[in-house]
């Protein structure tokens, strides 16, 4: 399997913020970014992997550095920054741009990892890829230690999974006592 550029899997996207999208402070909602940065990522892991589907594995973290307020544009770009076997880091820079003044500044930034799957639903080895461009060397230079990071991170989830419980809060055996139930 050939390897790719960065570039073979860039998308961009530019939306202007609608009133509906914002929220009490009067910017951007996080949860409406998210989705963006989801739709981006996911096209991008497609485009790479060149299969029907590409289903999210997690969401590393989403920095968000600068409000984005209705006058802006949100302009999301998404690329493949690392791969492993059979998954794809996504690395989405969101850049709001001040449609009156014309200023842009870096809103947000964030790492996805997806896992490309065949026409039964298994995960498939995915090309890896040959960074060209300085941030696209530092984004693959730095992936192998996210990676492991990530590895860490699911081990501690699975662990986590085993000691919670499923049952409803207020099912459980003293939960609820009349002592513990406060008056409104």
């Amino acid at each position: 399997m050939q390897a790719k550029s960065p570039k073979e899997s860039l998308i961009v996207n530019t939306d202007q913020v609608m009133i509906n999208d914002l929220n009490n402070y009067n910017t951007l909602f996080g949860g409406v970014l998210m989705k963006k940065l989801d739709n981006n990522a996911t096209l991008s892991a497609r485009r790479h992997a060149r299969v029907k589907e590409c289903v999210t594995a997690s969401t590393d973290s989403i920095d968000f550095l600068h409000p984005i307020q209705q006058s802006d544009s949100v302009c999301v770009e998404s690329f493949v920054s690392y791969t492993g076997n059979r998954s794809m880091e996504i690395f989405c820079k969101v850049i709001a741009e001040d449609m009156i003044t014309g200023e842009r500044r870096m809103a947000a930034t964030a790492f996805l990892t997806f896992v490309a799957l065949d026409e039964d639903k298994r995960p498939v080895q995915v090309p890896d890829i040959t960074p060209e461009s300085q941030e696209e060397k530092f984004l693959y230079e730095s992936g192998k230690e996210r990676a492991k990071t990530r590895r860490v991170r699911r081990q501690h989830s699975k662990e986590l999974t085993e000691i919670i419980g499923l049952e409803k809060p207020w099912e459980e055996e003293g939960a609820y006592d009349a002592e513990n139930v406060s008056q409104s």
